[in-house]
């Protein structure tokens, strides 16, 4: 069963502790990461880009899956089912799907009309039971197309989304999807403190979580970070352990071309990868 992220997120921001939203790609990413989070005892977030949504053939053939794994591979843990970086038409799109959460990324809108879209999605949120996560402030990098610098975001602009009675905030801190470029300055705590102060109990979230260094993930979760995407990592351990695979001339040996066969060493780079995230975030035993 699908659970809302609500729950799980508001329980990691009293524990000091942050639940991991690793997104998925095909069948083989999400049967990994959900066999690790049954495995490991720890509440998961499984995110679904607009494009990966449409690359697995639509977002209710997302929802059909995730519900039949869950009830196949008998996962007890709370896993909730997660639109990253929704359009306002996306959103609307998986709430109909039966997403259990979304996220609505106003943040290249005027801030007075990404204030209108979101109210109205906190309301259609609670009339279902969904969690909905906003965004304040660009996050850099490329995100389906958009390409931002890893700006930091207002303090006052985040406490007036975080007022609207959203679940989950996300503010750029100077986080940027993909890999993070050699003169990335890190992140400015002196911005999360700023924000964390201004929106009280609400849990806030770190996209772009590959490539920023433990301590920095750390220092972010002692100050109320709850959520941290994870993405970019998964792929780059799965890519690296398949063409292992393939360069080492497996895939000619036997049946080595078999698909199962050839895509086993990335599923389990993606469960060594899904691993060490949970240990680091500190969300395992916490289901």
């Amino acid at each position: 069963m699908l659970v809302s992220a609500k729950e799980m997120l508001v329980k990691a921001k009293a524990g000091h502790y942050a639940v991991g939203q690793f997104n998925i790609n095909n069948l083989e990413w999400t049967k990994a990461i959900l066999q690790t989070a049954q495995e490991l005892n720890s509440p998961v977030i499984l995110g679904v880009s607009e494009g990966a949504g449409k690359y697995m053939c639509g977002f209710k053939t997302v929802t059909d899956m995730v519900k039949a794994m869950i009830d196949e591979l008998k996962i007890t843990v709370p896993v909730a089912l997660h639109l990253d970086h929704g359009t306002y038409e996306g959103c609307y799109r998986c709430i109909e799907a039966g997403f259990s959460s979304i996220m609505f990324d106003g943040s290249h809108y005027p801030i007075a009309e990404n204030v209108e879209k979101t109210k109205e999605l906190v309301r259609v949120c609670a009339e279902k039971g969904l969690s909905l996560e906003a965004e304040v402030g660009a996050i850099g990098g490329e995100e389906d197309g958009v390409i931002g610098m890893g700006e930091c975001a207002d303090p006052d602009e985040c406490k007036q989304i975080a007022d609207l009675g959203v679940t989950m905030l996300a503010a750029g801190i100077g986080n940027i999807h993909g890999k993070y470029p050699e003169n990335w300055p890190g992140l400015s705590f002196e911005t999360l403190a700023a924000i964390s102060e201004k929106v009280g109990k609400m849990p806030l979230v770190l996209h772009g979580g590959t490539g920023i260094p433990s301590d920095m993930i750390r220092k972010a979760i002692s100050l109320g970070v709850s959520k941290i995407n994870v993405n970019t990592e998964c792929q780059l351990a799965f890519a690296a352990a398949v063409r292992k695979y393939v360069e080492e001339g497996k895939d000619l040996q036997g049946k080595g071309f078999d698909p199962r066969k050839l895509l086993a060493p990335g599923v389990e780079a993606i469960k060594a990868t899904v691993r060490e995230k949970m240990e680091l975030f500190g969300s395992v035993d916490k289901a």
